[in-house]
């Protein structure tokens, strides 16, 4: 197929879930909702967090981060979509959708570092208790949180250097509620083998190993806890390992959901409803089942309410007489 003039395209088409327009203001209330709820809960995390200085641990470092991510995450998206509801129009422009893919390439991909770092601390932590505050050092943890900045960051860029040679024919419209890489290179007019075979490596390499590098984590963890004698201390270690475990199943399943299976099924609306899991609804279970299962959490939060609560300033008034009222007008006529 003849490749288009690429030079010429000024912006694509966000299909949207629905073009009924009965279900606009439907949708735009639910994800509304769900980005407010979003933002709130992993701001109280990092509040938590950072408020609390029983909480700055390697643990909670990499917990603040994720939270961090997750706001900025759905942020790239969300705000668009409601945009284009609210004023009836689907239109993205081209430098619009490749920023998009950009900053979705790369803060999924900070999910994935981060949620393998928090796998290791947890390892060493479990397995290896005696040694943990000498392996998972501070500089440690900010090399992690570096690396992993980095390393998100080249991928990115990479990806969307390679999107920018692709040239596009007449069809700019994309199913979808936001610009995908997958979606975008669908469109292309001109030989798209590259890119596939870029973002297939690059999802086998970084999600796909991630994944086998957090569960080889928990195999070792499940054989040390197998091991404690105490009932108590097994129940405490499974109940810190589970909300984390929850996390990842949630979102690498329909991530990887999304790019692995975009060859074999064009199904637009199967991959929308995975988007929606790992760009929308795992951001926003996130807090919930850190906080939820976390009693440092938990106890952080209250901890600094009743503290801005017990520090806000009381004015007392003096409710006075009428007779007072009246002497001292008296006294100053």
């Amino acid at each position: 197929m003849q490749p288009g003039n690429g030079t010429q395209i000024s912006e694509f088409i966000l299909l949207g879930f629905s073009e009924d327009p009965e279900l606009q203001p439907l949708i735009f209330g639910l994800f509304l909702s769900m980005y407010l709820i979003t933002v709130l809960g992993n701001l109280l995390i990092i509040l938590a967090v950072s408020s609390d200085f029983h909480l700055h641990t390697p643990m909670y470092f990499f917990l603040s981060n994720l939270s961090l991510v997750d706001i900025c995450f759905t942020t790239t998206t969300i705000p668009k979509m409601l945009v284009n509801i609210q004023i009836q129009r689907k239109a993205i422009t081209y430098a619009g959708c490749i920023t998009q893919i950009y900053f979705l390439i790369l803060f999924s991909v900070l999910d994935i570092s981060l949620l393998t770092a928090m796998a290791y601390d947890r390892f060493v932590a479990i397995c290896h208790p005696l040694h943990y505050m000498v392996i998972m050092n501070p500089q440690l943890c900010v090399l992690l949180l570096l690396m992993s900045w980095i390393m998100s960051i080249l991928n990115s860029l990479l990806h969307c250097l390679m999107a920018l040679r692709l040239s596009f024919c007449a069809n700019l419209e994309i199913p979808h509620f936001i610009c995908e890489l997958n979606q975008m290179i669908q469109l292309a007019c001109s030989d798209t083998f590259l890119n596939n075979m870029v973002m297939y490596f690059a999802a086998v390499l970084l999600g796909v190993g991630s994944f086998v590098g957090i569960l080889y984590s928990y195999s070792k963890i499940v054989s040390c806890i197998r091991g404690m004698s105490s009932a108590q201390g097994k129940y405490k270690a499974f109940s810190t390992c589970a909300s984390h475990l929850s996390v990842v199943f949630l979102f690498y399943c329909t991530l990887l959901g999304v790019y692995l299976s975009s060859a074999a099924i064009q199904s637009s609306h199967s991959t929308e409803r995975a988007s929606v899991m790992y760009i929308v609804v795992a951001p926003m279970l996130n807090p919930f089942i850190y906080s939820l299962r976390n009693k440092d959490i938990k106890q952080a939060l209250k901890t600094f309410f009743v503290k801005e609560t017990a520090n806000r300033p009381v004015v007392l008034r003096l409710k006075t007489s009428p007779r007072w009222q009246r002497s001292k007008s008296q006294s100053q006529t």
